[in-house]
């Protein structure tokens, strides 16, 4: 459940708003604004009915009642963007007596009865201090169901006036972190899909939606965060990720500490626009959690001479100017047997993530970020436009992020495969391989490996998501690469004979079906849990018929 939070002075406004039926006067247009809970008068007053505007003037004016009685004004700072110093400057202070909340559900949750919604409203109010369970009196509040989003997302507002029965006002502070908190509560109260443990990806503003369909382009944002995931999968160092970043086209500009020119915590990109045109910028953390400079710190290693690199490279990409460095790790043409160290990195990975527990979600995190950010690399190296790759990079990347990182310990040591990203970025062909194939194989095992996660831990919208890219886009690309060169020289031909085709079949028919009333692949054996899976070398349970 997603809490969006504004605050305003108009209550009336508002309320217009909320019960609004009018496509032709209203972007978002409801077709059956209907009151599911608020404070005790409103809800001895109006009923299950439609709303109209006669009822939204007599809401408002029942919900701005104390404020007007009191003459109490409730202004907050009112900060406005400078075009000159390109940042939020104070402009004075300005009425802010409104609060207001959607509580939205993911268009995959489908929809909520009023008595559920009613309920999720009352303890969320409670939550937030609007009531009298706060110990003070209560604030006189309204939640009005609007139904299904144009997007598909069921969802709800409530409208607080922060002007309590006494005359007192309602602190708000901290409001936009306890609105998180009391989500992910009501989440489990109320068996709603529980953001706080599946991995989520930003949402797109429909303005850019807009925009990339006119233009025939993919997304700023998911375009950004693909290049970033490959350029920081396949850098050893933050030097070489600006690099790389640099490399692929993007524009990159440090974010510095408060009074430093040489503190970096933080960073924006922009892809690099056309003449006449002025970049759009991204901060790292808006693309994704796990792309935030602090998060892709935790992959390289810290050392004073890093460091100095670090910094000398972020001013000159601040600058436009060349690189600090001219003979980094990104010149340097990878060993024919990187491949094969990889491959056998990668089936490695796949067998040990059978051993993972399912809730050591920083662990899967830390696999899935490495494995997105092979397929992102790949994506960048082979697809002049998005496709199959980019979408199991995408799919794969909900994985990899954690919305509260510090609540998870750090993952356990597994084989890295951050490597693969590095050789795919470097390859000097378009031209696909034999042994891009045979890495490609354990990709989707490492790949299956966390779709079955997912499954056998209850999340079966996400896995199958990873089932459905995997089928229906990776598989049918897979079809038309080489037959897979064979890892290990200390398998006998007869076997090899057998690998090879048998890798083939698994690359080319994804996920195998499942079984009836079954979120779990069908095996040649009984299914076991995460924790006790043997491993299976080359292929994952499932894959293999």
């Amino acid at each position: 459940m997603i809490p969006n939070i504004t605050r305003g002075s108009r209550m009336a406004g508002l309320m217009v708003y909320l019960v609004s039926t009018d496509a032709d006067k209203t972007k978002n247009a409801h077709t059956d604004p209907h009151l599911v809970a608020g404070d005790a008068a409103i809800m001895a007053w109006y009923d299950d009915g439609v709303l109209d505007k006669d009822d939204a003037a007599a809401i408002s004016k029942h919900l701005d009642q104390p404020r007007k009685a009191f003459g109490v004004e409730v202004r907050v700072k009112d900060m406005v963007w400078d075009p000159v110093k390109k940042q939020r400057v104070f402009a004075g202070y300005k009425d802010a007596s409104v609060w207001h909340c959607s509580l939205s559900l993911r268009a995959e949750e489908g929809a909520l009865t009023d008595q559920q919604w009613g309920d999720i409203a009352n303890d969320f109010v409670d939550a937030m201090g609007f009531t009298e369970a706060s110990g003070k009196a209560q604030c006189r509040w309204v939640a009005i169901n609007h139904g299904t989003s144009e997007n598909g997302n069921h969802h709800i507002h409530i409208a607080v006036s922060l002007v309590r029965e006494d005359g007192t006002k309602a602190s708000t502070h901290g409001d936009y972190a306890r609105a998180q908190k009391t989500c992910r509560a009501l989440e489990a109260k109320y068996g709603l899909e529980e953001l706080s443990s599946v991995h989520a990806t930003r949402g797109y503003e429909r303005a850019e939606r807009a925009t990339a369909a006119r233009d025939q382009r993919e997304m700023h944002r998911a375009s950004l965060a693909r290049k970033v995931r490959a350029s920081a999968t396949a850098s050893g160092s933050e030097a070489e990720f600006v690099r790389r970043a640099r490399d692929t086209g993007l524009l990159v500009r440090p974010r510095y500490a408060k009074d430093t020119t040489d503190v970096i915590v933080g960073y924006s990109v922009a892809e690099r626009p056309k003449p006449g045109e002025r970049p759009i910028w991204f901060g790292g953390g808006t693309l994704a959690t796990d792309l935030r400079l602090g998060q892709l710190r935790q992959e390289w290693t810290d050392t004073p001479q890093a460091a100095t690199e670090a910094a000398a490279e972020w001013n000159a990409a601040a600058r436009n100017k060349r690189k600090a460095f001219t003979n980094g790790p990104e010149n340097r043409a990878p060993s024919a047997d990187a491949w094969v160290e990889y491959t056998r990195n990668a089936t490695a990975l796949a067998d040990q993530l059978r051993t993972i527990p399912r809730d050591d979600h920083a662990t899967w995190a830390k696999a899935a970020r490495e494995v997105s950010g092979a397929f992102a690399a790949w994506s960048y190296r082979l697809e002049s436009t998005p496709g199959p790759l980019a979408a199991t990079a995408a799919e794969l990347s909900r994985t990899a992020q954690l919305r509260a990182p510090r609540q998870h310990g750090k993952p356990v040591a597994l084989p890295s495969i951050a490597g693969t990203a590095m050789l795919f970025m470097a390859a000097s062909s378009k031209d696909k391989t034999a042994a891009q194939t045979a890495l490609m194989v354990q990709l989707i095992n490492t790949a299956f490996a966390v779709y079955e996660m997912h499954a056998q831990s209850g999340r079966a919208r996400e896995a199958q998501r990873i089932r459905s890219v995997v089928e229906n886009q990776l598989a049918p690309f897979t079809a038309t690469m080489p037959k897979p060169v064979t890892v290990g020289a200390e398998q006998p031909p007869a076997e090899k004979a057998a690998v090879q085709p048998r890798a083939v079949d698994i690359a080319r028919r994804g996920m195998a079906p499942i079984r009836p009333g079954s979120v779990v692949p069908m095996t040649p054996t009984p299914a076991t849990p995460a924790t006790t899976y043997q491993p299976n070398r080359g292929t994952g349970p499932g894959l293999d018929r």
